[in-house]
């Protein structure tokens, strides 16, 4: 893991200032990792403990293996078949082009954070939080910010941008080893929706960051499905 500590430091140096953690109390707690800034230690602790599902592996078999249809119930308001996603495909990029979402008449019920607690949607537009640089997974009720999906299907994003501006987007993927890519898109201020594309299994792990700072994660686990 060192190698991974390694990576994600170098992704995230300019970024980072330990001003919150990067999950916003969304990640779930594995007692033995620590760093110095709280951003990168939520993202080694969602490395530490992928899943918690009674035939989880620890090594990519996990992944690779087909997954029953019992383990994506709880998460098919989050994902869609290819083609009914909506708006343009990401092409070459990371995500579609992001668009300005009007969430009048749109919000969710609930917001769900990766550990699993949920909210209210009015309690957490009325927090300071709401005002941030923030990513989820759009859902036909409710946002989250941790999906598990089949392979080759398709998640909305809805991001909030306090400014106008452009954005660093970064994914990285978890599998044997931790790959990372990184694209520029232009957000308008308010919520941005874009579309992503589940395309390879593994762990995938969003966030952007504009005007030096950065969003929470988003975690999407895709499996192979049976």
């Amino acid at each position: 893991m060192i190698c991974i500590a390694g990576l994600i430091t170098c992704l995230l140096a300019g970024f980072a200032s330990g001003e919150g953690d990067f999950l916003q109390g969304g990640y779930v707690g594995s007692g033995d990792r620590s760093m110095a800034d709280p951003g990168i230690s939520g993202m080694l602790q969602w490395l530490d403990r992928p899943v918690s599902l009674p035939w989880y592996s620890s090594d990519s078999s996990f992944y690779k293996q087909a997954a029953p249809d019992a383990t994506f119930t709880p998460y098919k308001e989050y994902y869609t078949i290819l083609g009914s996603a909506g708006g343009s495909a990401a092409g070459s990029g990371i995500i579609s082009n992001p668009a300005k979402y009007d969430i009048a008449g749109k919000s969710p019920s609930r917001v769900y954070y990766g550990s699993g607690a949920g909210l209210p949607f009015s309690q957490y537009s009325s927090s300071a939080q709401s005002q941030s640089n923030e990513l989820w997974i759009h859902g036909e009720s409710s946002w989250t910010q941790y999906v598990i999906c089949p392979a080759g299907t398709w998640l909305q994003l809805i991001a909030h941008a306090p400014a106008a501006g452009t954005a660093g987007f970064y994914e990285m993927i978890q599998t044997d080893t931790t790959t990372s890519r990184y694209s520029t898109y232009q957000f308008s201020p308010g919520y941005n929706s874009m579309n992503f594309q589940a395309d390879a299994i593994g762990r995938h792990m969003l966030y952007f960051v504009i005007g030096s700072q950065p969003s929470n994660v988003v975690i999407v686990d895709v499996l192979a499905q049976a």
